[in-house]
């Protein structure tokens, strides 16, 4: 009886990591793409660190929430009904994505001054997306072990 109890709670535990790994990577995609094209426009056009870091971060929230919007309006759901579904589910990862790789850049040495052809630029982002998604990672879990984050659309797709 305990090992099947034990047997479960594992399963139940790794499941919920399957999941939170998943809702971090699809946050993690739309996080990183509006990042990476914010980081290079701004810095293609020569735009301060700030200028740069503004557009980098609202480039990254517009396509993360558009990763959970767009499956969602496909499968008919009301544009200000999907909008809210993906305000409660990805706003707490994608801002401690913004936080992490911002910072990430910001610290290390010449990564938000090096140029577009540079292997700092672009290491800095990479390492800097990777740290993120670490980071993110414990609050999705957490979130969907509470029902709360992801699982709010996980539960809509379901049902």
């Amino acid at each position: 009886m305990i090992d099947m109890m034990e047997q479960n709670h594992h399963q139940h535990r790794s499941s919920l990591n399957r999941i939170a790994f998943k809702a971090t990577v699809h946050c993690l995609t739309g996080c990183a793409i509006g990042e990476v094209l914010g980081m290079v426009i701004g810095t293609a056009l020569g735009w301060t660190n700030p200028a740069t870091i503004a557009l980098a971060v609202g480039l990254a929230f517009l396509f993360g929430y558009g990763f959970t919007i767009v499956p969602l309006l496909s499968e008919g759901f009301a544009l200000g009904r999907a909008m809210r579904l993906a305000f409660a589910s990805d706003t707490i990862s994608i801002t401690i994505m913004e936080i992490v790789d911002n910072l990430v850049m910001l610290v290390i040495p010449g990564a938000m001054n090096a140029g577009l052809t540079e292997l700092l630029f672009w290491g800095s982002l990479l390492g800097s997306l990777v740290l993120a998604g670490v980071a993110a990672f414990p609050v999705n879990r957490w979130l969907i072990a509470h029902g709360r984050g992801h699982a709010v659309v996980h539960q809509m797709h379901l049902g």
